[in-house]
């Protein structure tokens, strides 16, 4: 199996001083998803949770909504011309009587660590309906100080990312602030994957008491994700996108950008947080 970080030979060039060492990359490789046997779609993401990888990317799909749809997912032996397993294939089996959709060249997929959505062939394709409505009730309320200590608990919880700092990562904690699963990935859109997919895997899909927290940019891609496991808070780091507070605010999410120190943005769903009345400022 591909290991999660590769070393390469470096020149290292510090003050006009020029030397030669090694260095700790993040690797990449392609996972190439089948459904039934069938190809459905090819990601570049960081080798590890492979499984899970698949399973998340198939709830955002809506192919998967809980555990008993899904009934084994498995290497493909022989995935090249000698017979050899590269361990960059994967095939997941549905429980019978899952839906599964016509795989088109609509459907068809090939996502890079930057861009999940790469390879769509109609707008059609992009937006998934959930199985899995926001529904938190009663509503999860957080504070903006809770809020404030996610990202430094999610950058403490990166583990590869201190030896290449080449990894997004992705968080979920409970509606207390701890810290329920953490993964990391070159794709940001990919360890939320791993993520869903271990959530579905347990059986604790939808996740309707929890933050999402990501690294990075909140974009539409990751708005839906969330959405689709039930997911009431999603924040981020950086900025959203607008078709992300588009869909926040249509299915009652609540999206947090900028997040950083004690300062953020809400730009959906402010009735989740708990504010000061007399704070809020027009």
């Amino acid at each position: 199996m591909g290991r999660v970080t590769e070393r390469r030979k470096v020149i290292r060039i510090r003050d006009g001083a020029v030397s030669t060492r090694p260095d700790t990359l993040v690797a990449e490789e392609p996972l190439e998803i089948r459904l039934n046997g069938k190809p459905l779609a090819i990601t570049m993401r960081t080798p590890g949770d492979d499984f899970a990888l698949a399973a998340g990317f198939l709830v955002s799909e809506g192919v998967l909504a809980s555990a008993p749809d899904l009934r084994n997912i498995v290497y493909c032996a022989g995935a090249t011309a000698d017979g050899s397993n590269t361990y960059n294939v994967v095939d997941v089996t549905t429980a019978p009587g899952v839906t599964v959709p016509d795989i088109t060249l609509e459907r068809n997929v090939y996502t890079t660590s930057s861009c999940g959505l790469c390879g769509k062939a109609s707008l059609d394709a992009v937006r998934t309906t959930t199985r899995h409505p926001i529904a938190d009730t009663p509503p999860l309320r957080v504070t903006p100080g809770l809020l404030s200590e996610l990202p430094d608990r999610l950058r403490a919880a990166q583990r590869v990312f201190d030896r290449t700092g080449g990894l997004h990562a992705a968080a979920l904690f409970d509606e207390h602030g701890e810290l329920l699963d953490v993964r990391e990935d070159v794709g940001r859109h990919n360890a939320v994957d791993k993520l869903v997919g271990r959530a579905l895997q347990s059986g604790d899909l939808p996740l309707s008491r929890t933050v999402l927290m990501v690294s990075g940019r909140a974009s539409f891609e990751l708005a839906q994700k969330a959405v689709m496991a039930g997911i009431p808070v999603l924040a981020a780091v950086s900025a959203p996108s607008s078709l992300a507070v588009d869909l926040a605010a249509e299915t009652g999410m609540t999206l947090v950008g900028f997040l950083r120190g004690s300062s953020m943005n809400v730009y959906a769903g402010e009735e989740r947080i708990v504010l000061r009345a007399a704070a809020v400022r027009a």
